[in-house]
Parts: structure tokens; C-alpha cells; sequence
């Protein structure tokens, strides 16, 4: 429609959280005052949208204002501060993502936007009741205890009537004889403001030179980078909060970057013990209306400092000064879905625009940082002794082929018998097992047939404490059958293969009087179950725990002195790339859970290839050997991080359709003599939730525009149509 030009008096440009490549311009009513950052609402199509006011380019032409739709409201929220924009901005450019899709993750939750309604509170008039009630007289002491001078505290209805121990009818009484009045009680803090006093602990002599560094760089309110490298139990934590202090004492908020926020119940303990208040948290499994408080309270700078998963990178801070990445190797950093980016590198980014410092802390740090620091480009401090009496775990070997288990079993005599001690002595020991459910495999031994999931080209995996067969990449899950659904044949399925599952099966047996508990992201209970059987690890409540790659998170358990990885063989047997690098983090994390408490502690490792480099390392105790050998290694086939790869995924509901996409894309692609181009091929995973993938992967030298030739390249594309998706994953780190 358009506008009558007396009520419009300019025009702006609006960034959406839709796919689209550059921002819209909208006509700013009369009266309305606007400035990049603004956080508007607009119309789009038949419906309103929250959106932001973006910086205008020296593209953008002027528009007729009578030709445009208006703004339809301002929202009363501090602005997007400039650097987070320009990190939108920076992230849209190297993910090859339409920027609006980056905003749509700042824009998490558009309820925040209006200002948090005041509470509905009580005030205390003064004056005494018709009848006194011991009840009542608490109720009075308690309010006069909370005077100051001019007026009394307000208090909730609830609130008042917990801290006065009585019910809330005894307010009501009061109230109705007009003892209290009503009053409105702005929105309280999600957290309470940290205490920023000295840590009561003494750390040790190498904690305090590298909490020197760390406070130095903070100090400094200038950009830097450090790798905080330093083994398993070291006291990284307490070394890089003395850091944390610092911002703080400088007004300062500070983000703290975990992998698996809602499972660290331990690290936010840790918090608190320290800063005397507990710490904000920003992940998927808050409630709405805390996520929007949460939201609101960092944008306002009310929050501090909070912890959070990948997405708190978006948040809209009013004063960040500080980032941690905590575990900065781990692969659930990388966010595979819409926008493909990896919140370690774009933490390192948000600190330079932002001009503050940045802190990468790691036992096992990624091959990309630990070059980084090599080459100068990070500053790297080291912490190579365990904090306090404990020492690392002794570490050894299993060759199965030596010390097999009974048939029909997966755990060497060795391993069991290092186990039978440490229970013996009323200690704890963990299995682990990167495999989730009973067995990997279910098959009909008259046929021959596997159980696949219809969705994917995946085997199902038997989960026999919930009898399922369930796929773990889309969900779908079955009965276990009694007959094989090819042949008929009753009661001839067979496992193949361990689980947790199984091995807690085996375990039981072998230990029948022991407390055992298997620790997986699949169990019933979700994280508020694995939060209380971590805390009841902690206590001593349990003698062996089985466990995935959840057990190898950071957490701390005192008691455990044994560890046994099953299968340490398992993350070697494919052709990724950062195969040996990340079987050399997970099996050094997990074993790291030994011995943190202090005596003497072993860690074994099952493996049919005692001599690989990998398992060599890590029994060796000798990180180093196996940095310089896997960088050397990088160097001479020139992959990562000393070339680049951006993959394309291919993808769609018809296979023929979709693999001839993948062709028709591959000769699109524009000539470069510096580009090496493979595939298409067929994904690892050719099926995922009903979907064909194909692969194409571009391979380029570091100092080449790649996200310059991904673009051009999409231009001259063909146009996706019939359920076809492209998808552009640079930097991956999977290639399934």
C-alpha cells in the first residue's frame, strides 16, 4: 500500500531473520526515532516479525519512502551494540550464510523484547493487627527487621510468607485489614551479582604464574588469544576464573563456553564456591520464560557473567570483556544445521571485533589451536603437573590378542582383574564404550537379515532395557521383534557386537554384589537423571560405572582409581581426517578421570593394535610425540589447518534427482587452478531421515578467497527445485 508522505519522515534498513542476502528498507513513521541497533517490529508478508535496524552500505540505493511499509513499532531494548552486528555480519560472510539466518540465533527470544513486568508486592504500613497470632507476630517481626529509615522492604505474597514460616492466608489477613498495602516490585535477577573478593585457595606455584598471564591479558582491554594447555587435573578452572575476577572487577560481563552446559552441574558448583553466586546459564534446556529473562538481564547488563552453549555466542551482550572456551577441542562446538559454524573459532573472532580477550582452554587442545600457538598467533600457557597429591594415571596397554576375553565376552582377564582391586579397596571404576544401547547390530542367524532403519542407512541399534530397536541419527525406533521380519524364523535374532548395555550384562555377572550405574544421553530421565547419578559417582555411591563419551566431559569423580576403554581401536577404524586426533582427545579425557583425588591410579586400554601411533601415545603418557607427529603429519598432506575444505552437501527425497544435481553442480563450479575439487560421491551416510546426501568437497590453499568462489559458484548454480538442498559446511569437522 501507499503511505500518505505527511507521516513519514525517512526510511531505514531492517535486518530479518529470514534467509534472504541483504537487509530491507522500511519507511519510519512520523515521530519515530530510529538508530542501527533498534530493535523494530515489522511487517513482513501478512505478519509482524521482530527485527533489527541495520548499518546502511554504500550499495543501497534511496528508496522512495511512499513505496515501502513502515515500521510498525519500536521495541523498549538497549540496541544491538555495533560489534555484534558487525560479527553477524562477519559470521554470515564465512559460514556463506544469508545474515538474516544468523540474526534469527540473536533473535532466540522475541518475548524479551518488552521490558520484564513488575511483580505484584507488599508493603508494610505500620500498625498492628486487630488479633495477634503467633503467626502473625512473626510475620511483623520479620518486616520490621527490614527498615531503612524511610520505608519498608516490599515483599511477594509467596515470598513474604516462606521467609515468615507461615501460610499465605496469614498475609491475606493482614492485607485485608489494610496492614499492607500493594505495591509493584521491579523483576528480580536471575542470579544474584558475584562476590569478586579473593579466592580463599592457594593455587600452586605454576597455577600462579599462569593466572598471572591470564589476569595480564585481561587487564589489558585489548584482544589477545591464549591457549590454556594444561593436563587433566591440573586446576585449569580456578586458573582461568582468577581471569574472570579481573573482567568483573573491570565492569566487565563475562561468557563462559561449555560443550555440554545442562550436564556440568559440578563446573557451575565450582562457580559459586568461588564468586559466592550462582552463575547465569544459556542452553536448550531452560524453560522459556527464563530464557527470555535470562535474554532480557544480559542485554540490559543486570547478568554478568553467564555460562552457555554454542548459541550464547548470539546473545546480546552490553559490555562483554571476556570469553572462555572450556574443553575447546570438543566437537560439540561445531553447529551442523542452517548455520554450519564452529563456536570456538567465531569466540575468537566476537573477542577481535569486540577488542577484549579470548581464553581456549584444553587437556587435549585441537591441532588448529595448538598450531596457532606455535606459530605466535596465540599465546600459550602450559600447566603440566596434576593440582596438588594427584598425580596421572599409570597408563598401559591390553592386546587382545594376548589377553582375549571368555567367549561370548568383551573384557580381558587383565582388565577385570585391575577392576576386582580397585572395588577391593572400595574404590571406583569406569568402562568406557563409545557405543550407546545393548548392541550395535541385530541380525536373523537363519537369513542372514539386519534390522535398518527405514529412514537412514543405518543399522538399528537394540536397546534391550527399553526392548527397542532405535536409529541414532533419526529417531525412529521399533519393538524388538520375536521373529525375524524377512524369514519368520521365532527366536534366531542375535546381538552382535557391545553396548554399554551389554557390557553392564557382563559386569553384572562378574561382579554381582558391586553398585553399578550406566551413564548414556539416551537413558529415561533425560538431564535431570544424569545430574543426580553424576552427583551420587561424586559421593561414592556407586562402585563401576559404564559410560559413553559423556563420562569424558571434565567431571571429577574422587574416588575413581581404575579406568578401562573397551574398545580403544573404535574411532581409528574411518577415513576422517581427524580420526587419530580425536580418538587421542577422547581416550586421554576419559582416562584422565583417574587417580584426580590423589594415590595411585591405572588406566587400560583394550586394543588389537597396540603399536598404532595413536594408542602408542596415549599409553606412553607422551602428548607431545603425538602433537608434533599428527602436525608433521597435517603439514605433508597439506590438510587442515594448513589448507581449507568447505564441503557441499547434496540433498533430497528422490535419489536419481539428487545425485544428478550433485553432477549438474560439480560443472558449475568456476575454474581455479588453485581448487582441487572430489566428488560427487555419496555420503558415508547416504540416508539421513528420508533423505539422499551426496558430497562435494573443495579443497583449497589457506590464503584463497574461498568464500568468494563458494559464491560465485552458487550464483551460476542450478536452481534447487523438486525438495532439493544445498547445504555449505566450511571448516567441517564431520564427513558423514
Amino acid at each position: 500500500m501507499e503511505l500518505d508522505l505527511g507521516n513519514v519522515v525517512d526510511t531505514v534498513t531492517v535486518m530479518l531473520p529470514i534467509p534472504a542476502p541483504r537487509p530491507y528498507s522500511y519507511a519510519v513513521p512520523q515521530g519515530m526515532q530510529l538508530a542501527p541497533g533498534d530493535f523494530v517490529q515489522v511487517p513482513l508478508g501478512p505478519r509482524l516479525v521482530a527485527a533489527v535496524v541495520w548499518d546502511e552500505s554504500d550499495d543501497e540505493q534511496a528508496v522512495d519512502p511512499k513505496k515501502l511499509r513502515p515500521v510498525e513499532s519500536k521495541f523498549d531494548c538497549p540496541r544491538l551494540a555495533p560489534e555484534m552486528r558487525k560479527f553477524v555480519d562477519w559470521v554470515a560472510h564465512y559460514t556463506v550464510s544469508p545474515p538474516g539466518m544468523v540474526l534469527r540465533s540473536v533473535l532466540r527470544a522475541p518475548a524479551a523484547l518488552d521490558p520484564e513486568p513488575p511483580l505484584d508486592g507488599l508493603r508494610y504500613r505500620g500498625g498492628q493487627p486487630e488479633r495477634i497470632t503467633g503467626a502473625r507476630r512473626r510475620v511483623l517481626e520479620l518486616v520490621g527487621e527490614h527498615f531503612d529509615g524511610e520505608d519498608y522492604l516490599a515483599w511477594t505474597r509467596s515470598g513474604l510468607a516462606h521467609a515468615a514460616g507461615v501460610s499465605a492466608s496469614v498475609i491475606d489477613g493482614l492485607t485485608k485489614q489494610e496492614l499492607f498495602e500493594p505495591v509493584k516490585i521491579p523483576a528480580s535477577a536471575v542470579v544474584a551479582a558475584p562476590d569478586l573478593q579473593p579466592a580463599s585457595h592457594r593455587l600452586s606455584d605454576e597455577q600462579t604464574v599462569a593466572a598471572e598471564a591470564l589476569v595480564a591479558e585481561a587487564q589489558t582491554g585489548e584482544f589477545s588469544c591464549t591457549l590454556l594447555d594444561g593436563v587433566t587435573g591440573s586446576g585449569k578452572t580456578e586458573v582461568y576464573f582468577e581471569a574472570v575476577a579481573t573482567a568483573l572487577e573491570n565492569n566487565r560481563q563475562v561468557l563462559i563456553l561449555l560443550p555440554e552446559i545442562a550436564l556440568t552441574t559440578s563446573f557451575l558448583d565450582r562457580f559459586e564456591q568461588r564468586f559466592g553466586a550462582p552463575l547465569a546459564q544459556w542452553h536448550s534446556g531452560l524453560a522459556p520464560k527464563m530464557r527470555e529473562r535470562v535474554w532480557r538481564q544480559v542485554a540490559t547488563g543486570q547478568v554478568r557473567a553467564i555460562a552457555g552453549a554454542r548459541s550464547a555466542l548470539f546473545l546480546p551482550f552490553r559490555e562483554l570483556g571476556l570469553i572462555v572456551v572450556d574443553e575447546e577441542h570438543d566437537s560439540a562446538y561445531k553447529q551442523e544445521d542452517r548455520v554450519f559454524y564452529n563456536a570456538r573459532d567465531m569466540a575468537v573472532v566476537r573477542s577481535s571485533l569486540g577488542r577484549f580477550p579470548c581464553i581456549l582452554s584444553s587437556a587435549t587442545p585441537s591441532i588448529e589451536s595448538r598450531v596457532n600457538a606455535e606459530a605466535g598467533r596465540y599465546r600459550h600457557v602450559k600447566l603440566t603437573s596434576r593440582h596438588g597429591a594427584a598425580s596421572l594415571p599409570a597408563l598401559s596397554t591390553i592386546d587382545m590378542r594376548a589377553h582375549p576375553p571368555a567367549r561370548g565376552k568383551f573384557l580381558s582377564p587383565v582388565l577385570l582383574d585391575a577392576m576386582k582391586q580397585a572395588v577391593g579397596r572400595d574404590e571406583q571404576a569406569l568402562l568406557f564404550l563409545n557405543r550407546r544401547g545393548y548392541a550395535p547390530l541385530t541380525l536373523c542367524r537363519v537369513c542372514g537379515f539386519r534390522f535398518e532403519c527405514k529412514n537412514c542407512s543405518a543399522w538399528l541399534v537394540e536397546h534391550r532395557f527399553r526392548q527397542q530397536l532405535q536409529c541414532h541419527h533419526c529417531g525412529h525406533s521399533e519393538p524388538t521383534p520375536e521373529a525375524c521380519s524377512n524369514c519368520g524364523t521365532l527366536d534366531h535374532l542375535v546381538a552382535c557386537g557391545p553396548g554399554v548395555e551389554r557390557l553392564a550384562e557382563e559386569v553384572d555377572e562378574t561382579f554381582p554384589d558391586a553398585r553399578i550405574i550406566v551413564l548414556s544421553s539416551d537413558m529415561t530421565g533425560g538431564v535431570s537423571r544424569l545430574r543426580l547419578e553424576l552427583e551420587a559417582i561424586a559421593k561414592g555411591e556407586v562402585d563401576i560405572i559404564i559410560g559413553t563419551q559423556l563420562v569424558a566431559k571434565g567431571h571429577n569423580f574422587p574416588l575413581m582409581t581404575c579406568v578401562g576403554v573397551v574398545d580403544a581401536d573404535l574411532g581409528l577404524a574411518n577415513g576422517d581426517p581427524r580420526a587419530a586426533e580425536r580418538t587421542f582427545q577422547l581416550l586421554s579425557q576419559v582416562t584422565g578421570r583417574a587417580g584426580r583425588a590423589g594415590g595411585d591410579s591405572v588406566g587400560l586400554l583394550q586394543t588389537y593394535a597396540p603399536e598404532h601411533p595413536v594408542i602408542a601415545a596415549i599409553a606412553s603418557g607422551d602428548r607431545e610425540a603425538f602433537y608434533e607427529r599428527e602436525i608433521a603429519m597435517r603439514r605433508t598432506a597439506n590438510l587442515p589447518p594448513f589448507s581449507r575444505f568447505v564441503a557441499m552437501i547434496i540433498s533430497g527425497t528422490d535419489k536419481r534427482e539428487t545425485e544428478s544435481h550433485a553432477q549438474a553442480l560439480k560443472k558449475t563450479a568456476p575454474k581455479a587452478a588453485e581448487i582441487f575439487l572430489l566428488g560427487p560421491a555419496e555420503a558415508p551416510m547416504a540416508l539421513v531421515r528420508g533423505r539422499f546426501r551426496y558430497r562435494l568437497l573443495v579443497h583449497a590453499p589457506r590464503s584463497f578467497d574461498v568464500q568468494a568462489y563458494i559464491k560465485d559458484w552458487l550464483q551460476a548454480a542450478p536452481r534447487e527445485r523438486g525438495g532439493i538442498r544445498v547445504q555449505i559446511d566450511v571448516d567441517p569437522q564431520s564427513f558423514l
